[in-house]
Order: C-alpha cells, then sequence, then structure tokens
C-alpha cells in the first residue's frame, strides 16, 4: 500500500507545482507560501476533526513531538532555500542540484534509519537522476550572483534531512493528525517571517486569479502531504522518497496536455528513464 501512497503523492505534488507555476509566479514567494500553508493548516484541520482523531494529540510522546518540531523547521527552511535559489540562478541549474537529495537521503536513510542500500536502489536512483537531467530545458538568461549554488545545495541537504525527520517521528502515530501539527510549525515560522519582513502588506495586490491558484495549490499540497507521509510511516523513506519524485514528470505531462507546452525528444527520453528507474523499486 506504501507504493499506492507514494505515487498518489507524486501526483498531486505535481498538481501543485503547475498551479503554483501557472497562478503564482507574481507574487511574493514568501507571502504565498505563507498563504498556503494557512489553506493546508484549515484542510487538514478540517481531515484531523472530521476522523474524530483530534484528541490524539494527547497521546504522542516528547520524542514525537521534538522530530515533528524539527522537521518542520527543516521543511520551512527548505521552502525559503528553494525560493530564494530560483530567485538568484535559473531552474536548469538549480533543479539538478536539487536533485542530489535522492542520494542524500539513500545515504542518511542508511545510517540513521536502518535500511539498506542494494543494487536495486543505487541502479534506480541513478536513473532518475539522469531522467532528471534530461527533462530539463535549457534558459536563455544567466545568473550572475552564484549564491544560488549554496541555496540550491542547503535545499537538497533540507529536504532529505525533513524526510528522515519525519520518518523517525511518523512511526507509530496517526500520520494525519501528525500532518496537521507539522503544518502548524511550518505556519508559526512563516508567519514570523511575514510579520518581520512586512510581506502582509502585498496581500492587496493579489489577483483574483493568484488567490485561485493559491487555495489549489493549498489543497494539493495538503493531498500531496497526507499520502506521502503515510506513504513513510508504512514503507522505506529509501524507496518511498524518489517514488515521490515522479511528481516531476506528472507536472510535465499535465503542462504537455493542459497548458500545451512543447516537449522536445531528450525530454522523453528523460521522462520514461525516470519511470523506467522509479518501476525498479517496486520489485
Amino acid at each position: 500500500m506504501y507504493i499506492i501512497y507514494a505515487l498518489l503523492a507524486s501526483v498531486f505534488s505535481g498538481l501543485t507545482s503547475v498551479f503554483a507555476k501557472t497562478g503564482i509566479k507574481n507574487t511574493d514567494s514568501i507571502l504565498a507560501t505563507f498563504l498556503r500553508t494557512i489553506v493546508i493548516s484549515i484542510f487538514i484541520l478540517l481531515i484531523v476533526i472530521f476522523k474524530e482523531n483530534i484528541n490524539d494529540i494527547f497521546l504522542l510522546d516528547k520524542k514525537t513531538l521534538l522530530f515533528l518540531i524539527l522537521s518542520g523547521i527543516s521543511n520551512t527552511l527548505l521552502w525559503i532555500c528553494y525560493f530564494k535559489a530560483l530567485d538568484l540562478g535559473t531552474v536548469s541549474k538549480v533543479t539538478p542540484v536539487d536533485k542530489t537529495s535522492i542520494v542524500l537521503t539513500l545515504i542518511l536513510s542508511s545510517l540513521f534509519l536502518n535500511e539498506k542500500i542494494t543494487n536495486i536502489k543505487i541502479i534506480s536512483i541513478v536513473l532518475i537522476l539522469l531522467g532528471t537531467f534530461l527533462t530539463i530545458k535549457k534558459e536563455s538568461k544567466d545568473s550572475k550572483d552564484n549564491r544560488w549554488i549554496l541555496y540550491a545545495i542547503l535545499t537538497a541537504v533540507f529536504t532529505s534531512t525533513t524526510t528522515i525527520l519525519s520518518k523517525i517521528g511518523i512511526e507509530n502515530t496517526n500520520t494525519t493528525l501528525i500532518t496537521f501539527l507539522r503544518t502548524l510549525v511550518v505556519l508559526i515560522i512563516l508567519t514570523t517571517i511575514t510579520l518581520f519582513k512586512k510581506k502582509y502588506k502585498y496581500i492587496k495586490d493579489i489577483k483574483k486569479r493568484s488567490w485561485l491558484f493559491i487555495i489549489l495549490s493549498g489543497l494539493s499540497t495538503s493531498l500531496s502531504w497526507i499520502f506521502y507521509f503515510k506513504a513513510l510511516a508504512l514503507g522505506e523513506a529509501s524507496i518511498v522518497f524518489p517514488i515521490e519524485k515522479l511528481s516531476l514528470v506528472v507536472s510535465i505531462l499535465i503542462s504537455i496536455i493542459f497548458l500545451k507546452e512543447k516537449v522536445s525528444k531528450k525530454q522523453i527520453t528523460g521522462i520514461i528513464i525516470i519511470i523506467i528507474g522509479t518501476s525498479l523499486l517496486f520489485f
């Protein structure tokens, strides 16, 4: 079942990327992330209340709460570094560095979760990384600010760290409740940043179309997280994480079908390689 949950997480994660790309690209990244996190918090809270497991919060031990907070902090830093890297560099440069988080997650899961590094996992991750490189479009504009490298590396580090911390923290717990509490941690941090940097002043400038996509991206992110943490609770992080990265394929396919974006033979080859590499993890 955890493979199915991981696949569903990748689908909704891919939808999130498309919603963000098409609707909120002209909105301040921190403000958009803050507003989207509010949507996520409300949506997941409603699910927790509907399932009548809000009282499970009193059953959480200190270890779970600690790793819950740490994963929330790590996830917030991940978002901040990722958007900063994109501000300073191009997507074609940032994405390959970010995708190295797959390799880092494999290493960390072996060190801290005692998950075995098998030949199949290594071959799969190499294929996924190769396919990712092939799917990235070349951009004409080049960044003169090389600080993007640092932020891209930090993004990869925090992406892997978030996965490992989350895996440790959600063992034998209610994953939906954990997702909600973790989102609250992210929301508190982003609220502090938004207030400190006075980003709230730009809310009045957000257009109706952007509001729509902020809400849609929040809903799709919520579902992605719910399925992702459910998958992590049931399966190995070194398998779940690469499968979730199929979201890149989902984003490209949705862009082709609904946004009528053109795709090159190189990108098609990359997509096929990613699917083959991910499929190896099913066996």
